[in-house]
């Protein structure tokens, strides 16, 4: 995927869609997780690539969120 990182170019339509696939990426490698430290067959370093991939999608869901939401002044 080489899709550009900048999310303030993108309109909140496209924000939308791509914040549900990482939603759903996220989810299935929290299963994926699960799953393997469950059977105790997964080694540490797959373990924590994949742990590491799931942050950088948390990170990501968080990015988007924020820019979705709007700021409200009390």
């Amino acid at each position: 995927m080489n899709a550009p990182t900048d999310i303030s170019m993108k309109t909140d339509d496209v924000l939308k869609v791509e914040l549900e696939v990482f939603r759903r990426q996220h989810r299935d490698l929290d299963e994926a997780i699960a799953a393997l430290q469950e059977r105790g067959t997964a080694d540490q370093l797959t373990l924590r690539r994949l742990k590491k991939q799931k942050l950088v999608l948390k990170d990501k869901i968080a990015l988007i969120e924020d820019r979705l939401t709007p700021d409200i002044i009390a």
